[in-house]
């Protein structure tokens, strides 16, 4: 595992709950060269005098060298956590989901409001429906796997959708290929409902067409 050093006096904004902290903050990063240069490895924050800090997900390629999992020092990041944040992040919305017009898209995963940094999930079309994601930092990406299988089990949706920001995956170095994770891949045209208003979107891009 990784160890990231924060520089003196660097740690106040991690001990008052940013979850980002920036190459500016660290003084240095030990671990096993495969691990350094590999998107998302799991580190151990500590500060200058060597307490624990946090454990995070770090990305040299980022310019948020690591984005924080948990300031718990018990708690492993492991497939366990990711199961149990994906399930904690649908309950808190299980409601918005259960009451939501079949045509509205309906967020389920918000990043760091839900502990899982970089991750966004938006449910189309109810349980027959999609699940549209984004993974868009190393972390969150190196734990896909357990996270789809989460989001299957939480929603019985059984289908998975990867839809990729071109922009913001470059600039994790990860690679841009949207695709199917589970299931069926979404039509390309459907009815989406935002506010009072309905218009046709490729759900797999974001895209609206002109009406």
């Amino acid at each position: 595992m990784l160890i990231i050093t924060i520089k003196q006096g660097k740690e106040k904004g991690l001990l008052a709950g940013d979850p980002w902290i920036y190459a500016s903050a660290i003084d240095k990063v030990d671990g096993k060269p495969q691990e350094l240069r590999k998107p998302g490895a799991t580190a151990i924050v500590q500060s200058s005098s060597r307490q624990f800090l946090a454990r995070a997900a770090y990305n040299a390629k980022s310019q948020i060298a690591a984005r924080v999992w948990t300031l718990r020092e018990d708690e492993p990041i492991d497939h366990a956590m990711m199961k149990r944040r994906v399930q904690a992040a649908i309950a808190r919305r299980a409601d918005a989901l259960r009451n939501a017009d079949m045509q509205a898209l309906v967020p389920l995963v918000d990043g760091e409001k839900d502990g899982l940094p970089g991750l966004l999930v938006h449910s189309y079309g109810g349980k027959d429906g999609y699940l549209i994601c984004q993974f868009n930092a190393g972390g969150v990406d190196l734990w896909k796997i357990p996270v789809v299988q989460a989001l299957l089990a939480a929603t019985d949706c059984p289908n998975v959708y990867e839809r990729c920001d071109a922009l913001l995956r470059k600039g994790e170095g990860l690679p841009v290929a949207a695709r199917v994770l589970a299931g069926v891949e979404p039509p390309q045209r459907l009815m989406v409902r935002e506010g009072s208003r309905i218009a046709p979107m490729d759900i797999r891009t974001g895209f609206t067409y002109p009406r």
